[in-house]
């Protein structure tokens, strides 16, 4: 069983990924992505923390200074590809939750994958950052638009998809009217009636 869960920002995505991993007794990878990323390349994992899920941009660095580094290839491109290939790599090895990183597409051939997109009421996306950041309202606004726009480019150009399209993802649930553990409850109702099981 291997779940791939989008987020918008403030909507409670990574909360909701690490309560349903709890419960079904396995491991959430978000940031953990970038863990096992870093440690089988060259380059720093601050160096990775920066171009994690950034919008892409063709002015970006196209130097080959950086020890790893193919010809010609963006520091943005190689972080991508190397955090694809942790994805597909922990996959192969366990049952777990990732958030974001475009899982649920690079991993979209495996038959024990279910993916799902968190969406959440404006409003109460803008409290939840302003509560969970200490920050005020129109920082918190801008934190949404500048994080969601980058995840939205992200997706975009590793996938040429929409991110948060419905047709992409089993499942979409808005977190504002369920709260965490409601949405957890609907997504492993829904798990289980897909027939997806635990590895034994």
């Amino acid at each position: 069983m291997v779940i791939a869960i989008g987020r918008q920002h403030g909507s409670a995505g990574r909360e909701i990924a690490r309560e349903l991993a709890a419960q079904y007794g396995i491991k959430c990878y978000d940031k953990e992505i970038v863990d096992e990323a870093a440690s089988s390349s060259t380059i720093s994992r601050e160096l990775f923390n920066s171009f994690d899920e950034k919008r892409v941009s063709p002015f970006m660095m196209q130097s080959t200074q950086f020890p790893g580094m193919t010809h010609g290839m963006g520091l943005n491109i190689y972080v991508a590809s190397a955090q694809f290939d942790a994805i597909r790599s922990i996959a192969e090895k366990r049952d777990c939750v990732f958030v974001g990183r475009c899982a649920d597409y690079i991993l979209r051939a495996r038959e024990d994958l279910v993916t799902v997109f968190i969406t959440g009421d404006y409003d109460e996306k803008v409290k939840c950052i302003m509560n969970r950041q200490g920050v005020a309202e129109d920082v918190a606004k801008k934190k949404i638009k500048e994080v969601d726009k980058d995840r939205s480019s992200y997706y975009r150009y590793f996938t040429d998809q929409v991110w948060g399209a419905a047709e992409h993802f089993d499942l979409c649930v808005n977190s504002s009217r369920l709260g965490v553990d409601g949405t957890v409850a609907v997504i492993r109702s829904y798990i289980e009636r897909s027939g997806v099981k635990k590895r034994l």
